[in-house]
């Protein structure tokens, strides 16, 4: 499989981790759309979020753990969460990962 996640995950590609935890660890997006733009990933590879909660439950709590404990960390107040799922959508790394992103005002509707 050639996942750059997986290769993070596995330490084959290295990357720094802001935070981690068992069963996810989280980045710095390299393309961010705020001034705090925060990947969480689980370390088991699914495509999307729904599969990876379908295979196992508690990784959507260790990813929304990792969340917790970043803002609470860094004093943010407001933010938003976000899965993309699908090309569509903007997915474009097809491994389950979470946008944490903050720091500006989020219109509404997105996109």
């Amino acid at each position: 499989m050639d996942c750059l996640f997986c290769k993070f995950a596995s330490g084959e590609s290295p990357v720094e981790k802001i935070a981690e935890n068992d069963l996810a660890f989280a980045i710095n997006d390299i393309n961010p759309v705020a001034p705090k733009h925060v990947l969480v990933i689980p370390r088991a590879h699914h495509e999307n979020a729904v599969a990876s909660s379908k295979s196992d439950p508690t990784l959507l709590t260790a990813i929304f753990s990792l969340v917790d404990e970043i803002v609470t960390r860094d004093g943010i107040d407001s933010y938003r969460t976000l899965f993309n799922t699908g090309a569509g959508a903007g997915q474009s790394v097809f491994h389950t990962h979470l946008h944490l992103v903050a720091g500006r005002p989020f219109g509404w509707p997105p996109g």
